[in-house]
């Protein structure tokens, strides 16, 4: 790998994952076991034919790319259900040295009659929270020989979705029938918002954004200005799936429209070519000034390198992908798996990914590391994060100078 870095040094440093789907990332053989309990059909029983049928290593399409989550959410539409799915993907992070998640999901796809919003998220916390009372009662975090785990949760809104295919959905479409579609979106957006307030400001629940996922070519994200200014009214911080599969013009309006304190993906950011506004006289300078500003203001890019090569057609290699751009440009990067699941991934996965198919310097390795951290929407205060972050900082210090050698 790139600047010396070592399998053993990026297993052993302290990691986030601040880009994480919760329906994306079950272990196979729990959704296996779910899915008979539930008499959920699958398209296989066994975790080969599941790979080999739905969960591939590469994908067609985005389309083919999403066909798994409706069998995820298929048997997530219980409160024990989430919670054990929670408590294991923490487990699963915390396996392989993570010690700060923000889990994001759309509570809207678990609610039916017997579950509700606050239900689902509050199973979800629940799951969280078993495994972090574990591993923060180690003898090693009271030794202080560990870091302690932190997580959030972030609520997920959506561009746009099948009625028939979620009851939420279904009752929406059947109370607005005359309503455009965007419009019905609009509504379950504030819904969504507005529950991420109640459940972090009223039930002190760890909810600690607001995000914008779904199809992006056709349903930008301005139609969800109201939800994601009712979200920072009340201080939730946001971010927004933006220019994973649409132009820089998607980042600048979740950026000036939604407020947004970190971009999902990012991956188009600096394709000129692809700005669609014909009242863009300059593109590359559009460009030139939409990076400065995303760098300056320490907007935080949420990459995901698996994941956009599996479902952006363009992007079949990684010399395709912009990462290498990103950092020349000076924006602050995270490393992030998407869908442990669906993308066959894991944190540290990603992290050699990037070692080794970027030319990536020893201190901008670090800088992806620390950027995970900074950039977290942390449930604590400012002050509780600055001490957390300057003791992952000291850790990361110790393990380089104890596994890498010194750069030529």
């Amino acid at each position: 790998m790139n600047a010396g870095i070592t399998k053993e040094f990026i297993r052993r440093i302290p990691k986030t994952d601040l880009h994480l789907h919760l329906d994306g990332s079950l272990r196979l053989p729990t959704l296996i076991e779910l899915a008979q309990r539930a008499r959920v059909k699958l398209p296989s029983q066994t975790e080969d034919g599941l790979c080999r049928l739905v969960f591939k290593k590469n994908y067609r399409n985005l389309g083919e790319y999403l066909r798994g989550f409706s069998l995820t959410c298929a048997v997530l539409q219980t409160p024990e259900n989430l919670e054990r799915v929670a408590c294991e993907l923490a487990e699963d992070c915390l396996a392989e040295g993570v010690r700060y998640i923000e889990v994001r999901f759309a509570p809207q796809l678990h609610c039916n009659d017997r579950l509700g919003f606050a239900g689902a998220v509050a199973a979800v916390c629940r799951g969280l929270e078993r495994a972090q009372r574990a591993h923060n009662r180690s003898r090693a975090v009271r030794l202080d020989e560990e870091l302690p785990f932190h997580f959030g949760v972030i609520l997920c809104a959506l561009r746009a979705f099948t009625a028939g295919t979620a009851p939420y959905y279904a009752r929406l479409f059947s109370v607005m029938p005359y309503a455009r579609k965007r419009e019905v979106f609009a509504t379950a957006s504030l819904e969504v918002a507005r529950a991420a307030a109640d459940l972090a400001h009223r039930a002190g629940l760890p909810v600690v954004g607001f995000d914008l996922a779904g199809e992006e070519s056709g349903y930008p994200s301005e139609h969800h200005a109201a939800a994601y200014q009712l979200a920072h009214r009340h201080f939730i911080r946001k971010t927004v799936h933006a220019g994973e599969a649409y132009g820089p013009e998607s980042i600048f309006q979740a950026i000036t429209e939604c407020h947004a304190n970190r971009i999902g993906h990012g991956t188009f950011l600096f394709n000129a070519d692809m700005i669609h506004n014909p009242a863009v006289g300059d593109p590359q300078a559009y460009v030139r000034h939409l990076a400065e500003y995303v760098a300056s203001a320490r907007i935080n890019i949420e990459v995901c390198l698996t994941s956009n090569l599996q479902t952006v057609p363009q992007m079949r290699r990684f010399s395709d992908h912009p990462l290498q751009q990103m950092l020349a440009h000076s924006l602050s990067v995270s490393i992030n798996t998407d869908n442990r699941l669906v993308s066959h991934t894991t944190s540290c996965r990603e992290l050699e990914l990037a070692a080794t198919h970027f030319n990536i310097q020893r201190h901008e390795f670090r800088n992806l590391v620390i950027a995970g951290f900074k950039g977290s929407f942390f449930p604590g205060t400012y002050t509780e994060k600055r001490a957390y972050v300057r003791r992952v900082i000291d850790r990361y210090e110790a393990l380089e100078r104890e596994l890498l050698p010194l750069p030529m």
